[in-house]
């Protein structure tokens, strides 16, 4: 029957009525044929032809047919439920692998549905919620279908959803690329899988899958198996690496060490070394691991001298017998050293040091424009000199300084102190000693100001940052001996800092007894240390620290009692939710902005829909400013695994006409797109930046620096407008002293790090750094109380490749940046003694800048000429000596000839980097390995600590040389010629010839 002559489905619906069943078959088959186009007129039939669907008379066959003809007629009329129910009638005569638009949408349903029901049964443990076994059969046939068809990732989505992990593992194994597939399955989980224990489940399958394989790929069972928390998975892992003959195996040990440690999850590591076994036949090892790490931290030489004291212990005091044994000795010792973090942090120290670029000309800009009655831009002064060599042991501005330095009085000499901790951060062997002259206890300093000694120990903390283990007693005992509320306040901050989340018991009686004094300055400072001890343990202590801040009368005590509750349900997401909503319903707003805060560590890093939601909803409708600010930037931690989304997000509450909510929105993008330089974040809050209110600008313009933290200006040209802009706001003397202090800590993070390190909230295996993410939601907290603007420092990332041989120490090889070098180099420094001169300059003498401008083009003229000639080298003498002579703006315009010089030369298109190098996030998709290389990565990585195999182990090895700040800064005086001459060279980097054009002109 040829569909052209159709008009009407009357003749077919007529048939239904017929008593014969062959012609109601007919009937039907027919029409399922033409439901596409005369679904109107047979959706006025419906209810007959459902009668026969029902009709117990007629074979199944023909009952499933009349089901798939109501289903369809139900999609066009857009009851998906009904249709849906219908289809699953129709059995297989619903054929999933018809490519039409109602089996796609009628599938999705089908899989909603099931993975809601499933889930709902696994979420409330209750066995009577019944899934349709016609609905399992519809969705396993799809993922069947999906299996045969090759679409591997299509049905590991599907099956992670509906949470069939049975067909999960069935994709995996199926699949062409098992590792491949793995490691997509494991992005998928922590992007897609909302609930943690759901997704542990799935990472428990995964780690199965992984050792199943004929070579397991260790790192990322290791990572799978952090995540679930069983450091003796782990420890078994890494022993049997340990104890192979090949050295390629403790290779791979030593990485997935450092990858562990790279998340800084300090007390999983610790639970990992302790787990390791020791050698054999060797009775002292048993108790050695803890005192041996005690001591190496006291110790004052570097990593690798700790390890030969533990290696002392471990292989001269008994020596095993077996040759095998000793092997495993000295790489175990090596081992506990990198889990203990003292390894990387000793590397990190060097690198720091060796390679920094800070610009003490930009410090000494701001202090010559800072007036000294503001205390406020003094502080940040010193805040800024912090950040800026922050990890880098280099404190000659400081040094340089003394006098300036000692006008900061009461809490601002307490911060100047506790900046020590930041230069000297990680400076696990000689911290105490560093900051001897300040600690309360006997010294030099005997009497000194609490706010010294307060401030020390707070540094202590801060070096020590969540590698305590030998500093913790000496807190302890500072806090117990004192009851100077100053003190306890910096032992507090101090304690919470060196044990964060190793959630030790006694550590948190000491701490709850200062806050049970009641003294408004220590209780602050307890309630955010019991946090960040408790960290992410999410343990009943919370409602503990809830009750007394509802006892309490300070408005200081509940604040840090408020973050610290918010810290202890860190990355716990839902299992948080009851504590959360205790939080935002209670009367009390600091109680309300701390449950802000607690949604925003719960589900750090999830980018979750749920708790987004909530956020935005208190940023609109809180009665508190507090609340809604802090609302807003909370939305940064929920959303820095996914920084694209976030300016979308906030762009319509960074144009709220609520002063608070546009701060909130600056550092929400501060915060979450930290150190990516990501253009819509820039564009969002450049407007900030001049906005009506000096807060905003403050917030605006160190969101900014914290975005474009590592970006050259070659690939964004408004890093320069950015620094320009800085250097106006902060010699302004009309500028209000809220931005200009947002100005000068944006100096500060905009170099951090002897311009060294970015912000990272997430390690290359896409886990949460737990350090940085803490550091960061204690200092956006600085908006009450400066001091804690220093905890910016713990989520500081060097940008670096640090290869290892297998010895731990540093090879010299070259490596390739397959990129222009402009694109990645260090900021030029700022030339000219003349930042400040060159301003009053000109008001004076004007003549001069117009004669220098005259000559500089002139001597332009005669380099072109020059350069006609064939004879550039004999006239580019005289012109550089003309430029010196006059004035030191020429120097300027010399500094700009240069480069026009080498563009005549075509810039390379890319570099070659030597072993260790300074590699920045954007650059790492152009590392390249060379071919004939002699060591090759255990595992491609292009940056961060990456061990080599030595392919001609039998040649002798070339190692890079790093100035080892220890030698350096061992004495507090020895250290300043040392370290004034390396300023001294870093300052005339770029200039080696002046003297030259001097002799020339006398």
């Amino acid at each position: 029957m040829a569909t052209t002559l159709v008009s009407s489905a009357g003749g077919m619906l007529a048939m239904l009525n017929e008593p014969h069943l062959s012609l109601k078959l007919h009937a039907l088959s027919n029409l399922n044929n033409l439901v596409d186009t005369f679904w109107p007129e047979i959706s006025t039939s419906v209810p007959l032809i459902e009668s026969l669907y029902e009709d117990e008379e007629f074979d199944q066959h023909q009952r499933q047919l009349a089901a798939l003809l109501v289903s369809k007629v139900f999609y066009y009329l857009g009851e998906l439920n009904d249709s849906l129910s219908y289809a699953l009638g129709a059995g297989p005569l619903f054929d999933v692998s018809e490519d039409s638009d109602y089996v796609h949408t009628l599938l999705a349903k089908a899989i909603d549905e099931y993975a809601s029901l499933k889930s709902k049964a696994a979420e409330s443990n209750d066995e009577s919620v019944k899934v349709d076994p016609r609905l399992e059969a519809i969705v396993e046939r799809m993922l069947d279908k999906c299996i045969i068809d090759g679409k591997y990732h299509q049905a590991m989505g599907i099956a992670i959803e509906c949470r069939r992990l049975d067909k999960l593992e069935e994709a995996i194994t199926k699949s062409d690329n098992v590792k491949g597939t793995l490691s997509y399955c494991i992005d998928v989980s922590h992007s897609f899988v909302n609930l943690r224990e759901y997704r542990q489940e799935v990472l428990r399958l995964l780690v199965k899958v992984f050792q199943e394989l004929h070579s397991p790929d260790y790192l990322s069972i290791c990572q799978c198996l952090m995540f679930l928390d069983e450091p003796k998975g782990v420890a078994n892992i890494l022993e049997k690496l340990l104890h192979s003959e090949s050295k390629d195996d403790a290779l791979l040990a030593f990485q997935i060490a450092f990858d562990l440690v790279e998340n800084e999850h300090q007390a999983f590591l610790l639970n990992v070394r302790d787990r390791l076994t020791s050698p054999k036949s060797q009775p002292s090892e048993s108790a050695q691991p803890k005192p041996s790490d005690a001591d190496s931290t006291q110790s004052a030489s570097g990593a690798d001298d700790v390890q030969m004291t533990d290696g002392d212990s471990a292989s001269v005091v008994t020596v095993p017998e077996d040759p095998s044994e000793i092997t495993y000795a000295e790489r175990l010792n090596k081992i506990k050293g990198i889990l203990s973090g003292e390894t990387s942090i000793q590397l990190t120290l060097q690198f720091l040091y060796s390679h920094n670029k800070s610009d003490l000309l930009i410090l000494k800009t701001i202090k010559q424009s800072v007036e000294m009655r503001n205390s406020v831009c003094h502080s940040a002064t010193i805040y800024a000199n912090a950040i800026m060599h922050a990890g880098t042991t280099v404190d000659t501005f400081l040094r340089e300084n003394l006098d300036w330095l000692s006008r900061a009085t009461n809490w601002a000499k307490f911060s100047a102190t506790a900046g020590l901790g930041v230069i000297h951060r990680g400076h696990l062997q000689q911290g105490r000693s560093l900051m001897a002259p300040y600690l309360p206890q006997g010294g030099a300093g005997g009497g000194g100001s609490p706010y010294s000694e307060g401030g020390a120990l707070y540094a202590l903390g801060l070096i020590h940052a969540n590698h305590g283990e030998g500093i913790k007693q000496f807190l302890r005992d500072s806090l117990r001996s004192t009851t100077v509320e100053v003190i306890q306040h910096g032992a507090c901050l101090g304690l919470g800092l060196a044990s964060l989340g190793t959630a030790d018991e006694e550590v948190y009686d000491e701490i709850k007894n200062v806050l049970y004094t009641d003294s408004a300055v220590a209780g602050e400072a307890a309630g955010i240390s019991m946090g960040l001890l408790m960290v992410g343990t999410g343990s009943g202590k919370a409602n503990e620290m809830l009750t007394y801040a509802h006892e309490t009368q300070h408005e200081k005590i509940i604040r840090g009692l408020a973050l610290g509750i918010a810290l202890t349900v860190y990355g716990r997401e839902e299992e948080a939710d009851t504590l959360i909503e205790q939080m935002t319903l209670d009367q009390d707003p600091i109680l309300r902005y701390g449950g802000m805060y607690a949604l925003a560590l719960a589900y750090s890093g999830t980018a979750n829909n749920k708790a987004i939601r909530q956020l935005l909803h208190f940023a609109v409708s809180d009665v508190s400013d507090d609340v809604r600010r802090t609302a807003v930037l909370a939305l940064g931690f929920v959303l820095y695994s996914d920084p694209e989304q976030t300016p979308r997000i906030v762009s319509l509450l960074s144009e709220s006409y609520n002063p608070h909510v546009r701060y909130g929105a600056a550092l929400a993008v501060g915060i979450s797109c930290a150190g990516t330089g990501l253009s819509e974040a820039i564009s969002l809050l450049e407007p900030l930046t001049s906005d009506v209110v000096d807060f905003v600008r403050q917030g605006a313009l160190m969101a900014m620096a914290m975005v474009l933290v590592q970006t050259s200006e070659a690939s964004d040209s408004r890093v320069g407008t950015f620094r320009r802009q800085l250097e106006k706001i902060i010699l302004d003397k009309h500028e209000d002293t809220m931005s200009k202090m947002g100005a000068i800590l944006a100096s500060g993070i905009l170099d951090a790090g002897g311009r060294n390190v970015t912000i990272r909230l997430l390690s290359k295996t896409k886990h949460d750094k737990i350090t940085a993410v803490v550091g960061l939601a204690v200092f956006s907290q600085f908006w009450y109380w400066y001091p804690l603007i220093y905890f910016i420092s713990l989520s500081f990332s060097p940008t670096a490749f640090i290869g290892l041989n297998y010895d731990l120490k540093s090879p010299k090889f070259e490596f390739l940046s397959h990129a222009k070098p402009s694109l990645f180099e260090y900021p030029k420094p700022t030339t000219v003694p003349t930042t400040t001169s060159a301003v009053k300059l000109p008001t004076a003498v004007l003549s001069t800048s117009a004669k220098a401008k005259a000559r500089a083009k002139k001597a332009e003229e005669q380099k072109a000429n020059a350069e006609i000639s064939g004879s550039d080298s004999t006239s580019a003498a005289p012109s550089a000596g003309k430029g010196k002579s006059s004035s030191e703006k020429d120097d300027d315009s010399m500094q700009v000839d240069s480069p026009r010089e080498k563009k005549s030369e075509p810039e390379p298109s890319f570099e070659i980097l030597t072993n260790p190098a300074r590699v920045i996030p954007a650059q790492e998709k152009f590392i390249k390995f060379l071919q004939d290389s002699r060591y090759v990565p255990v595992k491609l990585a292009p940056s961060g600590f990456v061990l080599l195999k030595d392919l001609h182990p039998t040649e002798p090895e070339v190692l890079s040389i790093s100035d080892t700040p220890s030698s350096v800064a061992s004495t507090a005086g020895g250290s300043t010629a040392g370290l004034q001459s390396s300023a001294a060279a870093m300052a005339v980097d770029d200039e080696p010839q002046p003297p030259q054009p001097f002799e020339y002109t006398s």
